[in-house]
């Protein structure tokens, strides 16, 4: 592989991972919780960039120098360890790819006036065509750059035209005035947590960029995905805090499309179904694609027919999601979910990386060990918080 196809693959990872994180959850999340904590959210984004980025850092560093995907990695840890953390991850990715099915049907109703249900099977069906495609990688990585680009460029506009309080939002993002537990657990398990961990390292061992020479390109991909993740944050942030600010409260049926319809009227709320539909079906490729990869190995069958298995994973998502309906909660849902995930697999990437079976001679950097142990435990903790949150009006 020349440098020049080295260096598209590495920024199609970063922009898988990024676009698989900057999905339809993501829009809801950031709107409901910047409601929910005004300016004081910026904080919660900055603990959730910081975390994010030493998580990708390890698994990514991890994966590629063992050069095995993550479920072979723990089942040599622990023999059916590995299943466990694949049976999570799938699960995780099915409810989040039942979001993202959700997200793409809502923005081509938001488009084209058709109904969700509609929106989504016609999405499916394109997730499933860049499959089918014989070139998938390539169409994949160039689907993730374009959607992902777009996405930024529009939520840049929004942002603008909003006029946010920027001197209140960066002094509460370093001096917060209220915290959420529950906000920090969904943003970072929407941007990293379950199969988004995976999703740029797994790609990368497809292409075969893996050993200890490529760590530098290695590192680079994953803080190029956590950054454009960030960005996208950052600017949906203060596009909402602005609305917010100068305009009130946001619809609680769609929190998300009227921070896009208050800020830029009509207009602004045919840019949001633009936004959604391609963070829909940009995660709808980046979920699917993962989510087989935690399992491709553990049957030849899988291995062989693997378009044909992630096509069926699409398929059964768009059918659970036409079953069930609900969007907005389905979105507000799975980042919980996979945040809950995160610790699990970021502990058992981190034991691997001390197992000679695995690395061979390779020395992980104590210090990205050391912050990868306390984004383990600060995560567990956050999720048992929740947990208890969660029971206590039963208890």
């Amino acid at each position: 592989m020349t440098k020049k196809q080295n260096w598209s693959v590495l920024i199609g990872a970063a922009f898988l991972m990024a676009s698989s994180a900057i999905g339809p959850g993501f829009l809801t999340q950031t709107a409901v919780f910047t409601e929910q904590l005004g300016a004081s959210f910026g904080f919660v984004i900055l603990l959730s960039i910081v975390l994010d980025a030493i998580a990708q850092l390890n698994v990514w560093r991890i994966i590629t120098v063992a050069d095995k995907p993550a479920q072979d990695i723990a089942n040599a840890v622990f023999p059916g360890l590995g299943y466990f953390i694949s049976f999570l991850v799938f699960l995780g990715g099915m409810a989040f790819n039942i979001g993202n099915i959700a997200g793409a049907g809502l923005g081509l109703n938001v488009l084209l006036g058709i109904s969700v249900g509609q929106g989504a099977m016609i999405s499916s069906v394109v997730a499933i065509g860049i499959f089918i495609y014989k070139e998938s990688g390539k169409a994949m990585d160039m689907f993730a750059k374009v959607m992902g680009c777009l996405k930024i460029f529009l939520a840049c506009y929004v942002a603008y035209i909003s006029a946010p309080p920027m001197a209140e939002a960066a002094l509460r993002s370093v001096n917060p005035s209220q915290f959420s537990f529950t906000a920090v657990l969904t943003i970072v398990g929407g941007t990293v947590g379950g199969y988004i961990t995976f999703a740029g390292a797994h790609r990368l061992l497809d292409a075969r960029i893996v050993g200890e020479q490529n760590l530098p390109v290695v590192n680079q991909g994953a803080l190029s995905a956590i950054g454009l993740a960030s960005v996208m944050r950052l600017l949906l942030f203060l596009a909402a805090l602005g609305v917010i600010t100068n305009f009130g409260k946001l619809d609680p049926a769609n929190p998300a499309a009227s921070v896009f319809q208050l800020a830029a009227g009509q207009v602004g709320y045919k840019l949001f179904g633009v936004i959604i539909w391609a963070a829909g079906i940009s995660s709808v490729v980046g979920s699917a694609y993962t989510s087989i990869s935690f399992i491709r190995t553990f049957h030849p069958f899988i291995q062989r027919f693997n378009r044909e298995v992630i096509v069926g994973f699409i398929l059964v998502s768009c059918a659970i999601f036409l079953a069930i309906g609900k969007p907005v909660k389905i979105l507000l849902a799975v980042g919980a979910i996979n945040g809950f995930i995160l610790p699990i697999a970021l502990g058992v990437m981190l034991i691997g990386a001390y197992r000679v079976k695995i690395i061979a001679s390779y020395k992980q950097p104590l210090w990205l060990t050391l912050l990868g142990v306390a984004v383990v435990v600060t995560m567990a903790w956050m999720s048992v918080g929740v947990i208890i949150q969660m029971l206590s009006p039963v208890l």
